[in-house]
């Protein structure tokens, strides 16, 4: 008998594997990575999660959504929580995914690292049945760590699985789970936040993006977890770096895109400062205003003035200089993020 678990990389999931390996059943692992993971921030999230999942000597099935998850992003059925956060659809997302690997993996039902009452928009009692009615999975979802508050499972009824030995947890306590990892001897990640769509500032430049593009394209979202985001008059979308690392990325984004219409790359001077890159059509006052707010973080003094070279993608175009002052504050009123 095997189970098919979601595995998040936290405690509740970790543990929600060791309580049903402990019944007798094989458990594999399956992690959905989301599409606005760039390559690096990917690579990490393969690395620790083989870790954790290790420890239980578990294997961890890595899937890479794509377009699908974008549009169920752009207009969730149980709608956002305070970010540009679908928590309930998303849940449901992952869980309809999973359910397509039941059969390729030989297993016979899902588990879960859920609690009730954990969070407010996902994992409450009355989001369970809602759970279960779009998946067309109930009876077949485990929640090993609250199992004393929810009904008997499929595999309970059939006499494959019993969870007596199944903590009843509920709210947002974290004191069980912590007793359990330490009688486990098992390592964990601690909580760092969520998602990242509940960021409120990352939640604004993915409501920038669906709002000025229409919808969320898979290679511009990957771009939200760098630099400072700004959203000029003329529609043209400009992230700045703020770091050399954040630089490489900008330049190897527009490298790679560089065929792709309505790129620009933007550098200022021969001076200590950040690459920006723009997205979207633009005319000659976004090109001018994309320079001085990249002015604006060049190591300048104020109101000293600099050349700006602007390289255009598909004939990749480098346009004349464009002479800019650094000025401070202005830019503020394109911010997005």
């Amino acid at each position: 008998m095997k189970a098919l678990a979601l595995f998040s990389g936290g405690l509740d999931s970790l543990l929600a594997i060791k309580l049903i390996q402990e019944t007798g059943v094989d458990v594999e692992a399956v992690h959905f990575l989301l599409p606005f993971l760039d390559e690096e921030a990917e690579q990490k999230v393969r690395a620790k999660l083989t870790d954790l999942a290790g420890q239980l000597n578990v294997p961890v099935h890595f899937v890479r959504l794509g377009e699908d998850y974008l549009r169920m992003l752009e207009k969730p059925k149980y709608g956002y929580g305070k970010g540009m956060n679908p928590c309930l659809d998303c849940h449901i997302f992952f869980l309809n995914k999973a359910k397509e690997l039941l059969a390729t993996l030989g297993a016979s039902f899902l588990v879960t690292g859920e609690v009730v009452g954990q969070r407010p928009k996902s994992q409450h009692a009355g989001a369970f049945p809602k759970i279960d009615e779009d998946t067309g999975l109930a009876g077949w979802i485990v929640r090993p760590l609250s199992a004393g508050l929810l009904p008997k499972t499929i595999p309970e009824e059939k006499g494959w699985i019993s969870l007596d030995h199944c903590p009843t947890i509920q709210g947002r306590q974290r004191h069980v789970q912590m007793e359990l990892a330490h009688r486990y001897g098992l390592h964990f990640q601690p909580p760092a936040g969520g998602c990242q769509l509940t960021n409120k500032e990352f939640g604004r430049k993915v409501a920038d993006l669906l709002q000025n593009e229409g919808k969320l394209q898979t290679a511009p979202m990957t771009l939200l977890s760098i630099g400072r985001h700004f959203r000029l008059p003329g529609g043209l979308k400009l992230v700045v770096g703020r770091d050399a690392k954040e630089n490489w990325k900008l330049t190897r984004y527009f490298l790679r895109h560089r065929k792709d219409q309505n790129l620009l790359l933007i550098k200022v001077g021969r001076i200590p400062g950040p690459v920006a890159l723009g997205l979207g059509a633009s005319d000659d006052n976004d090109a001018i205003l994309a320079a001085r707010i990249t002015a604006r973080y060049c190591d300048l003094s104020s109101g000293a003035k600099v050349s700006a070279r602007v390289l255009s993608s598909a004939e990749c175009d480098l346009t004349p200089p464009i002479l800019v002052d650094k000025h401070s504050g202005f830019e503020q009123s394109y911010r997005v993020g």
